[in-house]
């Protein structure tokens, strides 16, 4: 027979999913930390909160484990309750309170004052800008934006996160100030889309306006670009990374696809002449500029030839990073009208060659460097390494630089200038000049 806890109430957040989804995490926990409750991030807590990723089929899969995981440990008295919010409780909420009715009570992504309620605490409107971060103390995501109003017929988002919607600059450099003064050196900027920002505010591309305000920001050291739509790309932002030497050369574009019928398909609003343009034009504004980018294999209608397509501009463009995912054929999205026929194993197929042919360029890529020196910034000491990334890589999904830590002593967040000795596919070994 279980027995109700009569320990203080800690809160456990559990956060599951993108960047976005850690961003919203450190929020609400800044604000349970505001109304003095006790919060930790992926710890021991008897009340527990778990922020979902409702995105793709193996995220969705993840979500669910999650809770069934934690509701079971409350079904045994481990925990006392079980909130779930997020993207997969704003697109499945019905169907999640039927199939997992022992969760306490389910929350949207823009139920942020009824979840703090659910939790005994208050919405404090004071607190815009004020979070408990979550990641290393020397970067930390900036959301700027929320939401998208783009088309594409495989994405879910819009339905998860609503139409998009602009913080104000004023409300983001306040936000950058403070954390600055708790000591982050790098800016991540995320939204859904980062091309769109300030259009529904300011009635025009404003991206660049932004950065110029951020740049202003004492302490901060680095921004860096994350998750930029192709179509309408405002150019002027190119300027502002050319002339300010705290805006990475860095640029996360995700561009899903070459092949024209499967980017008509997609209403991605482009083409391989017109995505081509522009990444000659990016490189051209700024040679040193590393790009991301990541793919979709395995979409409805996805042809031999179409894939062929795919693999010979992943040839010839030669991107500095790249990642790649198989389609996910997701429920109230305009391709889920079309018909999933690539099976999965070629999917698969097609995903591994990709990741191929970009695992030998970024092992060419790399070994360039070996030899020249990067400015680097200390993330973290992993086994007896210390690990470091250059302005070209961002947290958990580039290249690292590892340098030997019973050889070299380094400071968590510093800035060293680091001289690469040896390069593989995705890692760099340095150290650091005396």
């Amino acid at each position: 027979m279980r027995t109700k806890s009569t320990k203080k109430n800690k809160i456990n957040v559990v956060t599951l999913g993108c960047s976005k989804n850690v961003y919203d995490s450190e929020v609400l926990m800044g604000q349970l930390r505001a109304n003095d409750k006790e919060v930790v991030h992926q710890e021991e807590g008897n009340i527990v909160v778990i922020n979902t990723c409702g995105f793709i089929a193996n995220a969705k899969e993840e979500s669910v484990n999650t809770i069934l995981d934690y509701v079971q440990q409350k079904e045994v008295g481990q925990v006392d309750k079980v909130f779930v919010t997020g993207c997969l409780s704003e697109r499945y909420k019905p169907d999640l309170q039927k199939e997992i009715p022992n969760v306490d009570e389910y929350f949207g992504t823009s139920e942020l004052p009824n979840l703090l309620k659910a939790l005994g605490a208050d919405y404090k409107h004071e607190l815009i800008g004020e979070r408990l971060t979550t990641t290393p103390k020397n970067y930390a995501y900036l959301k700027i934006a929320e939401g998208c109003d783009r088309p594409c017929s495989f994405c879910a988002i819009p339905i998860m996160r609503g139409k998009h919607r602009s913080t104000p600059i004023d409300e983001l450099v306040a936000e950058s100030e403070k954390l600055a003064a708790k000591g982050v050196k790098e800016l991540i900027l995320i939204a859904q889309d980062l091309t769109y920002y300030g259009l529904d505010l300011y009635k025009k591309r404003n991206l660049a306006e932004l950065l110029r305000a951020l740049v202003k920001v004492e302490g901060i050291e680095w921004i860096r670009l994350h998750y930029a739509f192709p179509t309408g790309f405002p150019m002027d932002v190119l300027e502002v990374m050319k002339q300010e030497t705290k805006i990475c050369n860095y640029l996360d574009i995700p561009l899903q696809h070459i092949a024209d019928p499967i980017l008509k398909s997609m209403r991605r609003g482009t083409t391989e002449a017109k995505t081509t343009k522009l990444l000659h034009e990016f490189r051209k504004a700024v040679p040193e500029m590393a790009i991301r980018t990541t793919l979709i294999v395995g979409y409805p209608g996805e042809t031999e030839a179409d894939f062929q397509t795919l693999k010979n501009w992943v040839e010839k463009m030669r991107f500095e990073r790249l990642g790649c995912f198989t389609y996910s054929h997701e429920e109230n999205t305009h391709a889920y009208s079309l018909k999933d026929d690539v099976p999965e194993e070629v999917k698969q197929e097609r995903a591994n060659e990709i990741m191929e042919i970009q695992s030998q360029i970024s092992w060419e890529l790399n070994q360039q460097k070996i030899g020249k020196i990067f400015r680097c910034i200390v993330d973290r000491k992993e086994g007896n390494y210390f690990v470091a990334r250059t302005e070209f890589d961002s947290p958990d999904v580039d290249n690292e630089v590892l340098i030997d830590a019973t050889q070299h002593y380094l400071k968590q967040g510093e800035f060293v200038d680091i001289k690469i000795n040896d390069a593989a596919d995705f890692d760099l070994y340095g150290s650091p000049l005396a």
